[in-house]
């Protein structure tokens, strides 16, 4: 250990020379930044002490998080049983090692900091203490020395000199004791110091010595073969990674090597499949948002047996939307949206429109949606039924224009012009042998399959420039008469309009039997949504008591016409009561046959209103002819039945206001 060359001279203390006085501020100068360098280096010491501290509590916590891995229940953790055996081997290695960070913890406080702060608070606060007594000394025996300097010469008052003398002895040794123990703490602060600097770094290691003793010991020879293990667990699995990391970026090239149509809305190059009875994809659903206003949401649409699902996103399940089984899907047109359907609930009171965003998707949905309404996906079979099916319609509504070529045997199923036709390639006349007797009868029994469907009426040229000749008539739909009135029309005792669409028309085998309605109605339906033909007309239905007249309701012209006696059936929809149709009996005289054999063919509507309410008219309609073959019959239900006041009979309520003041309604699209 070398000496200490410098240090303050003890006898020199009461002469406290001006060389006592600068040798003594080099001391003091050395003391503060003594002061100032142990300030900062307790606080070096302090947060190695702490990041001890707080490596024992974040090792505590630790350990409990290795733990709490097995209690996460991880819906993925399948396969995790060895990572967990391995993550609580670490738990409890972590645990040992707390408890050896924190007495590493405890042992700097005791041989580390404590001392550096014990040499701080006891000998720099000595230091700063002696300084401060020693310049007040001074200071008293700098005041004493004037006092007696200014005694006068001439009058000596012994009494004043003798107190002087007094203070300035009192002073002067006063300072001589303050400056003794200020240059005695000052000296000894040179060996003070040197042991301050050492011990603290001497407890730092003995500590950290210690602390690597015991770990070695903790992790030596147990910890050798499980650290082999894990490093060996670990390389498996990083090899595993690599392997399915290169399967992946292959999957990745393959992927992004496709077309850029790929990523294009309405680009698809692969075939409709018309035969699903499942379907699932995002469509844009419309919702009302107030009395005029509506907002389009995109969501995740599926179908589950017989049910639309709708999941939202982040939704861990779907929740069903609509009840598919004997629904009705139609295209539509919305707010000038591409791709638009909607689904209508059998009672009719339900509906909802989506948009697809692409063509594929859209027709692909309306298929779906209309083979689920016909309960196929209950059959044993139901991908071979809806293929089946799915043929027949295709063979039903395949589009041809009104100028091809009728096919030979098939039967004329109105005497309209025809705007746009089903051909089959081909349809064979059904005789009344062929049909099969039941309670139910087959589809084939009713409708020959491959049957044309007529989707709308268009009045030819030659008959709208008859009607409108000079001396012609316009048919008035709301029964005012004049003088130029036929005779048909003043002994006509019931005329009542409705406003309806027509859907659709085609050849039936048989008109006794209501389910031949039904299934036209079905088949329309479906041959619409196949084709993705959504526009219908509006027009007036007159139900008089001697005919069913369909009027245009702008220009008042007879679309097409039918005697009561030719409409022999006529039925509402079971479950759709807006929809209605009738059955209508003609002549083909194509075999030479002078009586003509009978042929029958089925017009399909929507109403405005319940379609047992015309049913019950054209029914009303019916008894009035049968009873005008007996004058009593007649008066009789005459006398049963209200009557206006020119003498008609008084049915319904009128539908609207716009019916009644003869103005025609704007084309509506159908909700069937």
């Amino acid at each position: 250990m070398p000496a200490v060359h410098h240090k303050l001279l003890l006898e020199d203390a009461l002469q406290d020379s001006p060389q006592t006085r600068s040798l003594l501020s080099v001391f003091e100068e050395d003391a503060g930044m003594l002061t100032n360098y142990t300030n900062q280096l307790l606080q070096s010491l302090q947060r190695v002490f702490g990041a001890q501290s707080e490596m024992g509590l974040a090792t505590e916590q630790l350990s409990q998080q290795l733990l709490d891995y097995e209690k996460k229940n991880f819906a993925l953790g399948k396969g995790d049983e060895e990572v967990i055996t391995t993550l609580q081997n670490f738990a409890k290695t972590v645990g040992e090692l707390n408890s050896l960070h924190s007495e590493l913890a405890n042992q700097m406080a005791d041989s580390m900091v404590f001392p550096l702060i014990q040499f701080r608070e006891k000998d720099l606060t000595e230091i700063s203490t002696l300084k401060e007594i020693f310049g007040i000394a001074t200071d008293e025996h700098e005041a004493a020395m004037v006092k007696y300097s200014r005694l006068p010469k001439k009058k000596e008052n012994e009494k004043l000199k003798s107190d002087l003398v007094k203070e300035v002895a009192y002073t002067r040794r006063k300072q001589h004791q303050a400056s003794l123990q200020y240059y005695c703490a000052l000296n000894a602060l040179q060996y003070r110091k040197r042991v301050a600097m050492l011990e603290p770094m001497l407890g730092y290691t003995q500590a950290q010595i210690s602390f690597f003793k015991k770990g070695i010991e903790l992790v030596s020879k147990k910890m050798d073969s499980f650290l082999s293990s894990v490093s060996n667990m670990t390389q498996n699995i990083q090899a595993q990674l690599d392997v399915e990391a290169e399967a992946m970026r292959g999957s990745q090239r393959e992927l992004l090597s496709v077309e850029d149509t790929v990523y294009m809305p309405d680009k698809d190059t692969e075939p409709v499949n018309r035969t699903l009875i499942q379907k699932a994809g995002y469509l844009n659903i419309r919702n009302k948002t107030g009395l005029v206003t509506t907002a389009w949401d995109r969501l995740y649409f599926f179908t589950q047996g017989g049910n639309l699902m709708c999941q939202p996103r982040g939704a861990v399940a779907g929740g069903m939307v609509l009840d598919l089984d004997n629904s009705s899907v139609m295209a539509v047109e919305c707010e000038d949206r591409r791709y638009c359907f909607q689904i209508t609930s059998p009672s009719g009171k339900t509906s909802m429109i989506l948009q697809a965003e692409s063509k594929r998707e859209y027709e692909e949905w309306i298929c779906t949606v209309n083979n689920i309404s016909r309960q196929i996906y209950l059959t044993d079979n139901p991908e071979a039924v809806a293929i089946r099916l799915n043929q027949t319609a295709i063979q039903a509504v395949t589009p041809i224009t009104s100028f091809e070529k009728r096919p030979e045997g098939s039967p004329n199923p109105d005497r309209s012009g025809i705007l746009l036709v089903a051909k089959p390639g081909g349809i064979h006349a059904a005789s009344s042998d062929s049909q099969k007797t039941g309670a139910t009868p087959e589809p084939e029994d009713l409708i020959a399959p491959g049957t044309p469907i007529q989707f709308d009426i268009m009045l030819p040229a030659s008959e709208f420039q008859d009607q409108n000749r000079a001396g012609g008539r316009r048919t008035n739909p709301f029964g005012e008469t004049d003088d130029d009135c036929s005779t048909e029309s003043d002994d006509s005792l019931l005329q009542q309009v409705f406003a309806v669409r027509f859907l659709g028309s085609m050849a039936v085998r048989c008109g006794n039997n209501q389910e031949v309605i039904y299934e036209a109605m079905r088949q329309v339906l479906a041959a619409r949504a196949i084709h993705n033909i959504f526009r219908t007309t509006e027009s007036h239905l007159m139900v008089t008591s001697s005919s069913l007249r369909l009027i245009d309701p702008q220009t008042q012209v007879t679309r097409i016409s039918f005697q009561l006696g030719e409409v022999c059936q006529f039925a509402a929809h079971q479950e759709n009561g807006r929809l209605m149709g009738f059955v209508v009996e003609g002549r083909d005289w194509s075999d030479g046959d002078e009586e003509g054999e009978p042929s029958f063919s089925t017009f399909v509507f929507e109403s405005n209103t319940e379609g047992e309410k015309i049913c019950y008219t054209v029914s009303l309609a019916k008894d009035i002819t049968e009873a005008k073959k007996d004058p009593e019959a007649l008066a009789q239900l005459m006398k049963n039945m209200p009557l206006t006041n020119d003498g008609k009979f008084l049915l319904l309520e009128p539908e609207t206001g716009d019916t009644t003041n003869g103005a025609g309604q704007e084309d509506l699209e159908s909700e069937a």
